[in-house]
């Protein structure tokens, strides 16, 4: 089947259930080896064909004879034809090979090559590429207002489909990262509001896999691979970031506290048994109730005690 007559179709990436799919069109043609030979051979076979048609030509005009001087131009002419084929590829770097239009190949090995000097050779980086997006305001899960920025390695991994699928790749590389970034911060809390849930602060590993293969998937139809991506920065919008960092302390207070009352109940719970243990003194209910207040007033207060001595008995 010829490149411009398979039938179009759908890749898609699938995540989560509750995730939507990726659907990108299906390219219409792949990357395949061009057809091309050792530049300096030809190289050394041009130079000897421009000199000899120069020679040629001087002895031509020297004894007056048409026919050596028409061989010598038509000489000089191959010579300059054979050099309009070489082609200097440097490494990481390839050159996309076009005839009249229709794809002939790719030149991926470096050195001077040389392909038929009628074709078109466009010069295809293929070096690893980072691109950072700038920080955009999007709305989390929650409907919150956020500041989020990432940054995406990637590298051209099918030349072909990068120059024939898209008008321009880098330029598609970077839309479809920001409309990744941009998904993803809409897909998910800032913070986690109960156990296993997944959010952008708590879950950096999680979300960068999930932003990775989204990107992966838009660009794949670009011959793009994803190399890796991480956010560079979460926060929350200047507009709210106060009033959701006293929640987050006041979060962090309540966790405090409980630690704290946990623990005292615990010492309190001590105390008392080792009383009854080793008979230290006889407490009835009402004193147990007393003590077990005095000494969680003392242990839970943000503040130290002031001692109260009782110079009377226990019950007065």
């Amino acid at each position: 089947m010829s490149e411009t007559s398979r039938p179009q179709g759908r890749t898609a990436l699938a995540g989560q259930d509750d995730e939507p799919r990726v659907d990108m069109p299906e390219p219409h043609v792949t990357e395949r080896p061009a057809t091309d030979a050792d530049g300096w051979r030809i190289a050394g076979l041009s130079t000897l064909a421009v000199l000899g048609g120069i020679a040629l030509f001087c002895v031509g005009v020297a004894v007056a004879s048409w026919p050596l001087v028409l061989v010598s131009i038509l000489l000089f002419l191959t010579g300059l034809g054979l050099a309009c084929g070489l082609t200097a590829v440097a490494p990481g770097e390839a050159r996309v090979v076009q005839l009249l239009g229709r794809y002939q190949g790719t030149i991926r090995t470096d050195g001077l090559r040389w392909v038929n000097p009628l074709t078109g050779r466009r010069k295809v980086s293929t070096r690893i590429r980072n691109h950072e997006t700038g920080t955009a305001k999007v709305n989390d899960l929650d409907g919150n207002p956020i500041e989020i920025a990432a940054v995406v390695v990637w590298q051209v991994e099918d030349t072909a489909k990068a120059v024939f699928e898209v008008d321009d790749f880098v330029e598609f590389v970077a839309i479809q990262t920001e409309t990744a970034v941009r998904h993803i911060a809409n897909g998910y809390p800032y913070d986690a509001h109960s156990e296993g849930q997944l959010s952008l602060r708590d879950n950096a590993e999680e979300i960068t896999a999930k932003l990775s293969a989204e990107i992966g998937a838009r660009v794949a139809s670009a011959g793009v691979r994803i190399v890796e991506s991480r956010i560079t920065r979460l926060s929350y919008a200047p507009e709210i970031a106060q009033a959701m960092l006293r929640r987050q302390q006041a979060s962090a207070i309540v966790a405090a506290r409980a630690r704290i009352v946990e623990g005292a109940v615990g010492m309190v719970r001590s105390a008392l048994d080792r009383l009854a243990e080793e008979d230290v003194v006889d407490l009835d209910e009402e004193r147990k109730a007393t003590m077990v207040s005095n000494l969680l007033v003392v242990l839970c207060g943000d503040r130290d005690a002031q001692p109260v001595v009782n110079t009377g008995s226990l019950y007065q």
